[in-house]
């Protein structure tokens, strides 16, 4: 009986520590496909990965999004860069505050050196802003930006403001009017901000059509912006994406109950068709 118990109790100790081993592992892979990445590329490699963007705790969702830790840890890691050496910017993200978004954009602007942003998935809203501020984006052809209108609250600035636009002041309430006014200065801003960042890296008729488009309003703010769309504007954008970045997001997996997409992860080709070379 007494040696039933202790394996009981051993199995309990193991599934107790396992998650944090597991835990421990999947950061040395993370860190070692960094490094990986790194000495290929020439440069220092940073991620900002929201991959988890929707959880839940208690049945309270907590959203994982660009805040000023993000911030914070980024501008850090530029700061401890040398000057003369290029950065590359692993991006997956829906977005996130306006200020810690914008002071990674200017940090990313300031570096030196050629700072190259690669999106295997989808860099939205301030994700977007940040892909703009790199010298070089590379995507998946299937990745996708977004607009970056603001949005105050549940609203997105430019609807506020064609309620205004459209109606009678008498018949608007107080609210609405400061709402409008916060919102006219809300895209004043974000238009001033993507200018700085665009004026040196395409002509300015270009320059213009695009920051329109991204904010003021055009599209609704989850509105998936294709490469076709992206390369029409003049940006420097490629889709020759590194494997080791499709590798380095596989090493952030979303914790699911159960998969929603299974396959065989295996290349596949029809029968008697030559192997690849390197291939399986």
């Amino acid at each position: 009986m007494s040696n039933l118990t202790n394996i009981l109790w051993l199995l309990i100790l193991i599934s107790a520590f396992a998650p944090y081993f597991q835990q421990k592992m999947l950061e040395l892979a993370r860190l070692r496909m960094l490094r990986r990445l790194e000495k290929i590329r020439g440069t220092r490699v940073i991620t900002l990965i929201h991959r988890q963007e929707s959880r839940s705790f208690l049945g309270i969702p907590i959203f994982r999004y660009i805040d000023i830790d993000d911030s914070e840890q980024l501008l850090r890691a530029i700061r401890l860069t040398q000057k003369d050496l290029p950065i590359d910017i692993v991006l997956h993200t829906p977005g996130g505050l306006a200020l810690a978004t914008k002071q990674i954009a200017h940090a990313i602007k300031a570096h030196p050196a050629k700072v190259t942003v690669f999106i295997p998935h989808y860099a939205m809203s301030g994700g977007t802003l940040l892909a703009l501020a790199a010298d070089e984006i590379i995507m998946d052809e299937n990745a996708v930006l977004g607009p970056i209108d603001p949005q105050l609250g549940e609203y997105p600035a430019a609807s506020i403001l064609k309620v205004v636009e459209t109606k009678d002041t008498k018949e608007i309430e107080d609210k609405t009017l400061i709402l409008a006014d916060v919102a006219r200065k809300a895209i004043a801003q974000i238009t001033s901000f993507v200018q700085d960042i665009l004026q040196d890296k395409m002509e300015p008729e270009r320059m213009k059509v695009l920051v329109k488009e991204l904010t003021e309003g055009k599209w609704t703010h989850d509105y998936p912006i294709l490469y076709s769309h992206i390369k029409d504007w003049g940006l420097p954008i490629r889709t020759d994406m590194p494997e080791e970045v499709y590798a380095l997001m596989d090493l952030y997996p979303q914790p699911t109950q159960r998969p929603s997409v299974q396959y065989i992860p295996i290349p596949y080709r029809r029968e008697g068709e030559p192997r690849p070379k390197g291939g399986a």
